[in-house]
């Protein structure tokens, strides 16, 4: 184990060298990685420093510019706070779902060999009652985790309006919306989810307090 270990750590020291070899000035010839220049890199990585051919930068990455951020930055608060512009209906959801959602959830969002997505009158029970309308406590929620994670496949492929729509047609399915529903930031905001003041907030500070 002791050799192994020896082993491991040599080769280790031998990619670190070549790494920082590559980084070097181009002095128009290739550069030689010697058992000796192994270990000054080795000896110098140790001591926590670079040898004096290593650059004072490395120029990874850059700045993030205010579009990239805001290209992140589309987190969804409970009130709808954040939702986009757009809208969409619950008969174009059902489209998107058969298309993009059906494999994983089944016809009825009851059946797929993933999470179940749609109760009806099963609130009480678990864990067939843990569905988006058993179990989440805002609609806005849905909308924030579906533009992010949805499709699994190809997460973020769906536009806004697809959002939308497809939303509303999953809280259709749960019967929280009618079949003539059309989502939008107003609308989905004021969506009641059935489990919304059955959720009790954790205010303990820990320690003797919690028994």
């Amino acid at each position: 184990m002791r050799a192994a270990r020896k082993r491991f750590a040599g080769g280790a020291w031998a990619l670190l060298a070549v790494l920082l070899a590559a980084c070097a000035p181009d002095t128009g010839r290739e550069p030689e990685v010697t058992a000796a220049a192994s270990g000054s890199v080795a000896q110098a990585a140790f001591s926590g420093s670079l040898p004096a051919h290593a650059p004072e930068r490395f120029g990874f990455g850059a700045p993030a510019s205010a579009d990239r951020i805001a290209l992140w930055d589309i987190d969804i608060k409970p009130d709808g706070e954040g939702l986009p512009p757009g809208s969409g209906s619950v008969a174009e959801g059902r489209r998107i779902y058969e298309l993009s959602c059906m494999q994983c959830h089944g016809p009825t969002g009851t059946e797929g060999p993933n999470d179940r997505l749609a109760s009806s009158g099963e609130w009480g029970e678990w864990p067939a009652g843990r569905t988006v309308g058993g179990y989440w406590p805002y609609a806005t929620t849905l909308f924030d985790y579906t533009r992010k994670a949805m499709p699994q496949a190809t997460p973020g492929t769906l536009g806004d309006d697809e959002v939308y729509a497809v939303v509303g047609y999953v809280l259709h399915l749960s019967g929280l919306v009618p079949a003539d529903a059309v989502m939008d930031a107003e609308t989905l905001a004021a969506v009641e989810m059935p489990y919304r003041d059955r959720f009790v907030p954790d205010d303990r500070k820990g320690g003797p307090e919690i028994r």
